[in-house]
C-alpha cells in the first residue's frame, strides 16, 4: 500500500487520527504490521528431500533386486543404511530451521498514536496505513511515514541507506515515488531510529509495503547462490556415479566373455560393486565434520545459522564488506581539531569512550581548545553518561562526539551545563545548516553555534587566537577546510558571541575554529584484511555513504592505490542500461562502491559471481540483506546488526570484529581439507575392492565379498574412523595458500593420484590373499573371511595415513586427534567382535580366527603404510620445486 491507494483512514484529521473502528476497518483490510517470513518446510517434507540422491537411487534398486533374489540380510542391511542416513540429514536441516525461526523479527516494540482525538500506545503489529503517528527523540519508526509536522527533527537511516549521518527531515517538502531514499526529506521509514526531534506523520505503508518489506520480500525466497560445497559434492556425486555405471558395465561384459557365470552371480557380483563403491559413510561424516567446524567457529565468535556455510565461509575468495559498523565503528570520532591561526591537534581515541587524548597540546592551548569545546558542549542536545560499566550516550552522533572531546580535555560537562542559564535552542535545520544556543551570564548574553564552514565564516568577521580576537582570514579558513574535506572528513565549524541581553542576532561571530570527524576504522581490520590478502582473499567495500569518504576509509586500509576510480550508483545505473558485460566491465577491477543503494548491492555481488568468485558479504544494515541473501556465504554482525540482517545471514560474528570472520575463513578451510581426506579414505577403499572385483572376474573367481560385508566394512568398520578423521585439527598455514579456484572440484588430479596409488595397492594385495586363501583351502567363505579382515586392516592404517595429504604420518603427534586414536582400534575390536557374536557372525558370514593369521594379515596391511609414505614424498618435492 502507497500513499496514492489510502482510504477512509487517510483523510482523518491529523488533530484527531483514526477513530478505534477505522483502525480495526484497515487491520482487518491490510493486515498486520509485520515483515513477511520465509514457508518453513514440514519433517515429513524435510525427510523425503533425504532421499534425492543419484546414491540413494543404486543403493535403493540394490535393496530391491537383493529381495528379489532371496539375499534379505543385504536388501535389509541397505535400508537400514538409506534409513539412518535420512535421519542424519534430516535432524542437521530441522535444527538448522529451527534456529532460523528462533530470530525476532525486525519490527517490534510499541508506537504512540492518535485514535479518536488521543495518544495511546499500540503495539507495532497493530499499527495500520492512514494513522497519525507521533514520533520523538529515541524512537523506533514503525511504519513508512509521510510528516504532517516537524521539529528539529533528525532520523538515523543507516540500516536502510548505509549512510552513517542522521538524516534532517523536513515536513514542508514533498517528494515522489522515484525520489532516491536519502532525499525524501518528508518521510521516516520503518525501523529507522529517531536521533533528536519530534514530529507528527501520517502512514502511507505498513508490513511488506515499506521499504523495509520490500527489502525483505527479497531475501525471504530461494537463494541465488548454491553454497560451495554442495556444488563440489553435487560434482563429485556424479562423477561417482558415471563411475559406478561405467564399471558395472564392464564388469558385466567380462563376466559374459567369461561365460561361466550365472545370471544370479552376475547380478549379485555387480550388486557387490556397487555397494562397495558408493561411499555410504560419507552423508555422516559430512555432519560431524560441518559441526565440529560450527563448535570451533562458535569459541571464534562465528555463530553458524546454517551447517553448509561453514565451509562456505572457506571458499570465499572475495569479501563485500559493508563500510559503517563493519569496518568502521560507526560512531563518529573527531580525529583532528584546527584552530583559526593554523595550530592543528590530532585526537586519539574512537567511538564513545572518552578513552584517548589531544595530542601536541602546550600551556597557551588549552584556553583556546577550551572556548571551541565549550560551544561544541553547550550548543548541543545529546547526553553522555557512565552506566553499568560502560558509557551510554543519546542524541546525535555529531553532538555526541563534542561530549567525548570535552571529556578527553578533561572538562566536566554537567558543570558547563549548570553554570549558565539556557535562554533559547536553536536546533539543527538543513536549510540552516547550523544549530546554536543563546546563554545567560549575569548581565550578559552569550551565543554559541556550531555548523557547516561555509555557514559559520558567512556569520563570522573575526576569529579567535591567543592575541585575542583578530579579524578573520576566510581564505586561508576556506583552504584548511577543502583540503581536509578531500580527505573524506565531516567538518564542523564552530562560532561564539557576547551580547547585550535580548541581542539575539548571530552575525558579526567570532570564528573558534573546526573539528575533523570521521567514523574511524575497526583497529582489528587493517591485520584482518592483511591475512585476507596474504590468503589470496580481495576485500571490495560497499556502502552507502559518500565517495570521498569511502576511499578515504579504502585508502588507510589499503583496498585501492589514490588513483582507483570509486565506483557509485549513478555509475552501476547507467552501465545498467548498456547491459550485464558493461556492468561486469564496471566492477571487475573496482573495489570501492559508493551511494549504493540494496539493489545496486546485490547486483555488484552478481557481477563478481558472474566473474568466477565465491562471494561472502558481510553487513549490518537492513540495506545489506538482499546482498547476503544473493552471497556463498551471508555474515551478519550480532551486535548491531538488524534482525532482518540476522535472519538473512548464514553466519553471524557475535563480536562485530572483523577479525573473527578472518578466523572463522580459516576454520572454513580446516573443514574442508577434513573433508577431503574423509573422501580420499572413502574412495580409495572403493576403487580397491573396484579393483579386487575385476581382478577375480578376469581370474575366473567368485564374488570375493558379499554385499552385507561390503557394507559392513563400509559403514561400521571404517564408520567410526570416517568420522574420527573429522575431528582432525588444522596443519598450521591454511591462510597462506590461495583459496580454491571456484572451479576446482573436490575429487582433484591429487585425490585422484592419492585413490589410484592406494587404492591399486590395497586391491591388488586383497586379491593375491583371496586367491592363494580359495586355491589352498578351496572355502569360498573362509576366503572371503581373511580378504574382509585384511580390508579392515587396511583401513586402520590408510585412516592414519590420511591424517594429512603431504606430511609424514611419523611427524604427527598421536594425541593431536584422540579421536581417531580411540576410532581405530575401535574399528579392529567391533570387527573381532562380531566374529564372536550370534547371529551377526551368520548375517555377514564370519567367523574367527587365529592369532597367526591375524598377524600375517597385520603384515600385509603394514605394507600400505610404506606405499603411502613414500608418495608423500614425491608430493613434498614436488611442492618444494613448485615453490
Amino acid at each position: 500500500m502507497t500513499s496514492s491507494d489510502l482510504t477512509t483512514g487517510a483523510e482523518a484529521p491529523p488533530d484527531t487520527g483514526l477513530t478505534r473502528q477505522e483502525a480495526s476497518a484497515c487491520l482487518e483490510k491490510y493486515g498486520y504490521n509485520q515483515l513477511p517470513t520465509p514457508p518453513m518446510p514440514g519433517v515429513l517434507e524435510l525427510f523425503a528431500r533425504q532421499f534425492l540422491s543419484p546414491f540413494i537411487y543404486i543403493l535403493m534398486i540394490a535393496s530391491g533386486i537383493s529381495f528379489a533374489l532371496g539375499q534379505n540380510p543385504s536388501g535389509v542391511f541397505i535400508l537400514i543404511v538409506l534409513l539412518i542416513n535420512a535421519l542424519i540429514g534430516t535432524v542437521q536441516e530441522y535444527s538448522a530451521q529451527k534456529a532460523a525461526a528462533a530470530l525476532k523479527q525486525m519490527m517490534k516494540g510499541t508506537a504512540h498514536v492518535l485514535r479518536d482525538g488521543q495518544i495511546i500506545t499500540v503495539d507495532v503489529e497493530e499499527v495500520v496505513p492512514g494513522d497519525t503517528v507521533l514520533l520523538s527523540s529515541g524512537d523506533k519508526v514503525p511504519a513508512d511515514i509521510r510528516l504532517l509536522s516537524a521539529s528539529s527533527l533528525a532520523v538515523d537511516e543507516s540500516m536502510l541507506t548505509g549512510e552513517s549521518l542522521a538524516v534532517a527531515k523536513n515536513a514542508d517538502t514533498h517528494s515522489e515515488d522515484s525520489t532516491p531514499l536519502t532525499e525524501r526529506a518528508d518521510q521516516c521509514f520503518a525501523g529507522s531510529i529517531i536521533t533528536h526531534g519530534r514530529g507528527r506523520g501520517r502512514v502511507i505503508a505498513t508490513a511488506s509495503e515499506t521499504q523495509l518489506g520490500k527489502i525483505a520480500q527479497g531475501v525471504t525466497g530461494k537463494t541465488s547462490a548454491e553454497p560451495p560445497l554442495m556444488i563440489r559434492i553435487r560434482k563429485f556425486t556424479y562423477q561417482v556415479t558415471f563411475g559406478i555405471l561405467a564399471a558395472i558395465a564392464a564388469l558385466a561384459c567380462l563376466m559374459l566373455l567369461d561365460g561361466s557365470y550365472s545370471l544370479e552371480e552376475m547380478v549379485l557380483m555387480t550388486i557387490g560393486l556397487a555397494v562397495s563403491v558408493i561411499p555410504e559413510g560419507l552423508p555422516a561424516a559430512l555432519t560431524v565434520a560441518l559441526a565440529i567446524g560450527m563448535s570451533r567457529m562458535a569459541r571464534l565468535n562465528v555463530i553458524i545459522r546454517k551447517l553448509v556455510a561453514v565451509e562456505a565461509l572457506g571458499s570465499c575468495t572475495l569479501i563485500c564488506s559493508d563500510k559503517t559498523g563493519t569496518l568502521t565503528v560507526n560512531e563518529l570520532t573527531i580525529r583532528k581539531v584546527m584552530l583559526p591561526d593554523g595550530r592543528q591537534f590530532d585526537v586519539t581515541g574512537e567511538g564513545v569512550a572518552p578513552g584517548g587524548e589531544i595530542q601536541g597540546l602546550e600551556s597557551t592551548d588549552p584556553d583556546t581548545l577550551r572556548e571551541l569545546c565549550v560551544a561544541g558542549v553547550l550548543a548541543n542536545e545529546s547526553h553522555l553518561d557512565y552506566s553499568g560499566g560502560e558509557w551510554v550516550s543519546q542524541g546525535d552522533i555529531v553532538d555526541i562526539a563534542f561530549l567525548v572531546m570535552a571529556k578527553k580535555l578533561g572538562m566536566s560537562i554537567s558543570e558547563l551545563r549548570t553554570r549558565q542559564e539556557q535562554i533559547a535552542l536553536i536546533p539543527y535545520e538543513s536549510e540552516k545548516a547550523y544549530s546554536g544556543v543563546v546563554n545567560r551570564i549575569g548581565d550578559q548574553t552569550l551565543i554559541y553555534a556550531k555548523g557547516s564552514p561555509e555557514k559559520m565564516l558567512a556569520m563570522c568577521d573575526r576569529m579567535s587566537t591567543t592575541d585575542g580576537a583578530t579579524a578573520i582570514d576566510k581564505a586561508a579558513l576556506e583552504a584548511q577546510f577543502n583540503e581536509l574535506a578531500s580527505r573524506g572528513y565531516r567538518i564542523i565549524a564552530l562560532a561564539r558571541k557576547t551580547s547585550q541581553p535580548g541581542d539575539h542576532d548571530m552575525t558579526d561571530m567570532v570564528f573558534l575554529g573546526m573539528v575533523a570527524m570521521i567514523d574511524p576504522l575497526r583497529h582489528e581490520a587493517f591485520e584482518a584484511i592483511e591475512k585476507c590478502r596474504a590468503g589470496g582473499i580481495e576485500v571490495a567495500m560497499i556502502t552507502g555513504d559518500h565517495p570521498a569518504t569511502a576511499k578515504s576509509i579504502a585508502l588507510e586500509l589499503g583496498l585501492c592505490d589514490a588513483d582507483a576510480t570509486v565506483v557509485t550508483g549513478p555509475m552501476l545505473e547507467e552501465a545498467s542500461t548498456r547491459g550485464q558485460e558493461a556492468v561486469d566491465q564496471l566492477t571487475r577491477q573496482a573495489r570501492v562502491f559508493a551511494r549504493i543503494e540494496p539493489a545496486r548491492k546485490a547486483q555488484i555481488v552478481d557481477s563478481f559471481m558472474r566473474d568466477g568468485h565465491f562471494v561472502a558479504v558481510t553487513g549490518d544494515g537492513v540495506n545489506d540483506a538482499p546482498a547476503m541473501r544473493q552471497a556463498h556465504a551471508g555474515i551478519a554482525m550480532g551486535k548491531r546488526g538488524t534482525d532482518v540482517a540476522k535472519e538473512t545471514a548464514d553466519l553471524i560474528v557475535t563480536d562485530d570484529n572483523f577479525s573473527s570472520i578472518v578466523a572463522g575463513i580459516e576454520q572454513g578451510r580446516v573443514v574442508y581439507n577434513n573433508i577431503r581426506k574423509v573422501i580420499g579414505l572413502l574412495v580409495a577403499t572403493g576403487f580397491s575392492a573396484i579393483l579386487l572385483f575385476f581382478f577375480c572376474v578376469l581370474a575366473g573367481l567368485p564374488m570375493p565379498m558379499i554385499a552385507v560385508q561390503l557394507l559392513w566394512l563400509n559403514l561400521v568398520a571404517n564408520g567410526f574412523q570416517d568420522v574420527a578423521l573429522a575431528f582432525e585439527p588444522k596443519e598450521g598455514g591454511e591462510l597462506s595458500v590461495k583459496p580454491r579456484s571456484p572451479h576446482e572440484p573436490v575429487f582433484d588430479k591429487h585425490i585422484i593420484e592419492h585413490v589410484l596409488v592406494v587404492g591399486s595397492w590395497m586391491g591388488l594385495v586383497a586379491f593375491l590373499n583371496f586367491q592363494w586363501t580359495f586355491e589352498q583351502t578351496q572355502n569360498l567363505e573362509e576366503a572371503r573371511n581373511l580378504t574382509l579382515m585384511l580390508m579392515v586392516l587396511f583401513g586402520n592404517i590408510h585412516a592414519l595415513n590420511s591424517r594429512s595429504e603431504f606430511r609424514s604420518l611419523f611427524r604427527i603427534p598421536l594425541l593431536r586427534n584422540p579421536f581417531l586414536m580411540l576410532a581405530v582400534p575401535l574399528a579392529q575390536l567391533a570387527h573381532i567382535g562380531a566374529m564372536y557374536t550370534p547371529g551377526l557372525s551368520d548375517v555377514l558370514q564370519i567367523q574367527p580366527i587365529s592369532l597367526q593369521e591375524w598377524l600375517q594379515l597385520l603384515g600385509f596391511a603394514l605394507s600400505l603404510l610404506v606405499v603411502e609414505e613414500l608418495h608423500k614424498v614425491l608430493i613434498r618435492r614436488r611442492r618444494a620445486r613448485a615453490t
